[in-house]
């Protein structure tokens, strides 16, 4: 983090022996949700920002890749399996809690490393997922040359 006022000195948000990636603010700037291999496979968590007193664990059988919803009442992240998972937030002051996840629906999403492989919209009713093609069967192709050849002008 980096204050904009005084020193200016960075400082680490999250310091832990576990990895922290993926993360994203809450639309109000107040939360973080971010992925954490913390209880063993990757889970989501959300932290208050810039600090509070607790984390909370929002996904249960393995997340990553938080997303929040405009208005920050719900959260999505995607499973190991590729499923796209939902869980109602509310979130007031350092009070945070959170409903049980939900799946809304199986992706293909392609795992394309520490890039975004889906967006939602403002209103969390639709989704742009970056999905790998599936190889189809080549179709053979004939190449004629010199087809003019014999043409009359």
């Amino acid at each position: 983090m980096l204050s904009l006022e005084g020193d200016r000195k960075p400082v680490p948000f999250l310091e832990t022996e576990f990895n922290e990636f993926f993360g994203r603010f809450s639309p109000d700037g107040k939360w973080i949700a971010y992925a954490s291999n913390e209880s063993g496979p990757y889970e989501v968590y959300v932290r208050g920002f810039p600090k509070s007193g607790g984390q909370w664990m929002v996904s249960n059988g393995g997340g990553s890749r938080p997303r929040w919803r405009r208005d920050g009442k719900e959260l999505f992240y995607l499973t190991a399996d590729r499923k796209l998972m939902a869980v109602e937030v509310k979130a007031a002051g350092a009070t945070f809690e959170y409903g049980q996840p939900r799946e809304l629906f199986q992706t293909s999403a392609a795992n394309l490393g520490n890039t975004d492989v889906y967006d939602v919209t403002a209103d969390g009713k639709r989704f742009l997922v970056n999905t790998a093609l599936e190889e189809a069967a080549a179709t053979p192709i004939t190449v004629v040359e010199n087809w003019a050849a014999g043409a009359k002008r």
